[in-house]
């Protein structure tokens, strides 16, 4: 088995070089330049308190693309009814927060430490990190999610949820906001049922890293986002049609 030891400069081995199960690089730093460096190689962290940071490039590559979005009836129904209400960077902080609570099943404990928390709040203010929120209807946090944006790809992170349906809420809100600013896709790194039932599907990660070239040539959309006068209204119509 071999694992790559990161040295001082932000530079990563080829993804084709990782271990069967993903693991790439071991070490380095989580600075912006570092975090960058690994997202524009489709290289993402992922580790715990227990262990130091861990580089990792999965094959197969779980991805959203836009048109395979499937949202369900029941879901459809809350939209509909406007049961939340959905923004765009207005409490990343919290959103993260309440990722790094959230239990998983067959996950001990969250890799969402502290140092990863400070590292994506950094890569917010620099406007590459961008959250969801979804409100209920008494202006709690209900649901939300956060990743990173280099390019026209989105990576997404983690989400939550502390009322059924939100998160699922949020992605679909995300989608559309991404494709009327042109995206390739959502990357969402690791595959889970979760992500499946919404549409990603996995894919070879030699296809994965072609259109992730294609898709970071583009400058990337930094800074704080929001919802264009009158695209919110238009998304929630075209999500419940």
């Amino acid at each position: 088995m071999v694992v790559y030891r990161l040295i001082e400069d932000p530079i990563f081995p080829h993804p084709e070089e990782a271990e069967p199960d993903g693991l790439l690089a071991v070490g380095g730093d989580l600075s912006p330049e570092r975090l960058l460096s690994a997202y524009a190689a489709g290289i993402f962290p992922w580790y715990d308190d227990k262990s130091p940071i861990l580089w990792w490039s999965l094959d197969p590559r779980l991805v959203l693309f836009f048109d395979k979005l499937h949202i369900s009836r029941r879901v459809k129904r809350k939209i509909r009814k406007k049961e939340y209400t959905v923004t765009i960077d207005r409490a990343f902080e919290s959103v993260i927060a309440n990722c790094a609570k959230k239990i998983r099943p067959g996950q001990d404990g969250t890799w969402i430490i502290p140092e990863m928390v400070a590292a994506y709040i950094n890569l917010h203010k620099l406007g590459f990190a961008h959250s969801i929120e979804v409100w209920n209807s008494e202006g709690e946090l209900a649901g939300g999610l956060y990743g990173v944006s280099l390019g026209r790809v989105f990576s997404g992170e983690s989400m939550f949820f502390l009322e059924p349906d939100t998160s699922k809420i949020g992605f679909s809100y995300l989608v559309q906001y991404l494709k009327n600013r042109e995206f390739h896709f959502v990357d969402c790194q690791q595959p889970t049922d979760h992500l499946k039932s919404l549409g990603a599907q996995e894919m070879d990660r030699d296809d994965f890293l072609e259109m992730l070239d294609e898709a970071i040539e583009f400058s990337a959309l930094r800074g704080k986002w929001e919802f264009l006068p009158g695209e919110y209204e238009q998304i929630t119509q075209f999500l419940v049609d």
